[in-house]
């Protein structure tokens, strides 16, 4: 929230006008970085949050990192930012299941351990993921 009212004061103090669509999608990219840091400050702690069944782990950690790093820049390219809002409701979606099952065996993503908050995490990490699904809906496809 922070990064928004900051990117809305700044154009509105550059350009003399109130944008807030670029505000809204300024705030979700640097989320979106933040988030894909983790993939590869803490790759090992993200490999856990994937069941066992799913194969190369640091290439499926990595890529996703990536993806987000994508997604942060295709929201500034007004020409892709409905299909790459579109792709990151999706994106969004299919993450929570590793969120589920990291809170299940209390993965502890940034040490890399099983010591995480556990299946409470779950009250804090669904509404959020349902807030950003909200807020990319508002600022990239309604928009």
């Amino acid at each position: 929230m922070t990064s928004f009212g900051i990117a809305l004061l700044a154009v509105k103090i550059f350009d003399q006008r109130w944008n807030f669509i670029f505000a809204g999608n300024f705030a979700m990219s640097v989320m979106l970085l933040f988030t894909a840091m983790g993939h590869f400050a803490f790759s090992k702690g993200m490999m856990m949050m994937l069941p066992d069944f799913i194969p190369f782990k640091r290439q499926v950690i990595y890529g996703t990192g990536l993806i987000e790093i994508l997604a942060a820049i295709g929201l500034f390219i007004p020409s892709y930012r409905y299909l790459t809002s579109i792709a990151l409701v999706i994106f969004f979606v299919l993450i929570l299941p590793s969120n589920i099952y990291a809170s299940i065996k209390k993965v502890n993503y940034q040490k890399g351990t099983y010591d995480g908050n556990g299946i409470n995490y779950l009250w804090f990490r669904i509404p959020l993921q349902i807030f950003f699904i909200e807020w990319v809906c508002y600022f990239g496809i309604l928009r």
